[in-house]
C-alpha cells in the first residue's frame, strides 16, 4: 500500500452520486423562475402588439359646455360656462371655441352640466335684464311720457287710483329695456307697453296693482 493512500479519504459511490445530483444555485433559481419570466415576456410582447394595432387618437377641439345644470330662459354668465375637449368630428359646424360670445345670451331649453352650448340651444335677441332682475311690462297713464323713454333709462314707477288717493311707489330705479315705438299706439288709445327690469318683489307689486291703477314714471337717471 502506498503511504499516501492512508491519508486520502476514500470516496464512496454514494458521495459521487450526490455530487452529480447537486445543481449550482444560479441554475436552480433560473429553473424555478422560468414560468414567471415566460409570462412576463409574453405580456410585454402582447402590449407591444396592441400598441401597434391601436388606431391613432382622434383629434379634439375645445368647446364651451355648461358648468352646471341650467334652466330654460337662463341668461348665461361667465361662471355658467367652462371649456372642454371633445372629438373634432362631433363638434357642430360654427360652434364657438371660447365662452365670450355666449355671455349674455339666454337658453331656449334647460341643459345638464357638461352639455356643449351650441347655437340651437340659444335664443338670440331675447330681452333680458341684469342678474337678479326680472322683466315686467307696464302701461303708463300718459302715452307722451312713455314715448320719451329710451333704452337704458332708469325710472321710478308710481301708482295712483282714479279716486285721487295718495299714490304709492311700485318700483324704484327700474331699467327700461324696450321703450315703445314712436308710432305705436294701442287700439283703445292707451299707452303702449314698456318693458322694464325690476326686482322680483317689485314685479309682483306691479302685477298686483290692478287695471284701475294709473301708472306714472319718474325719470331718475
Amino acid at each position: 500500500m502506498h503511504p499516501h493512500d492512508e491519508l486520502e479519504p476514500r470516496r464512496t459511490t454514494g458521495d459521487r452520486s450526490t455530487r452529480h445530483r447537486r445543481l449550482p444555485p444560479v441554475r436552480v433559481l433560473l429553473w424555478r423562475a422560468r414560468l414567471p419570466l415566460t409570462a412576463l415576456l409574453l405580456g410585454i410582447a402582447c402590449a407591444v402588439v396592441v400598441g401597434q394595432l391601436r388606431p391613432p387618437q382622434a383629434p379634439t377641439s375645445q368647446v364651451p359646455v355648461a358648468a352646471r345644470a341650467l334652466g330654460a330662459g337662463h341668461v348665461l354668465v361667465a361662471s355658467d360656462l367652462r371649456l372642454a375637449q371633445m372629438p373634432s368630428g362631433l363638434v357642430p359646424s360654427g360652434a364657438p371655441t371660447v365662452t365670450a360670445p355666449l355671455v349674455g345670451v339666454a337658453l331656449a331649453v334647460g341643459v345638464p352640466a357638461g352639455l356643449p352650448i351650441v347655437d340651437g340651444l340659444l335664443v338670440h335677441g331675447l330681452v333680458a335684464g341684469p342678474a337678479g332682475t326680472v322683466v315686467a311690462t307696464v302701461r303708463l297713464a300718459d302715452p307722451t311720457v312713455a314715448a320719451l323713454l329710451a333704452t337704458g333709462t332708469r325710472i321710478d314707477v308710481l301708482a295712483a287710483t282714479e279716486d285721487g288717493s295718495t299714490g304709492r311707489s311700485l318700483a324704484r330705479g327700474a331699467l327700461v329695456l324696450a321703450p315703445p315705438a314712436a308710432t305705436e299706439r294701442s287700439g283703445d288709445g292707451s299707452s303702449p307697453p314698456v318693458l322694464i327690469a325690476v326686482a322680483p318683489d317689485e314685479a309682483a307689486a306691479l302685477a298686483g296693482a290692478g287695471p284701475s291703477a294709473l301708472l306714472s314714471a319718474v325719470i331718475v337717471e
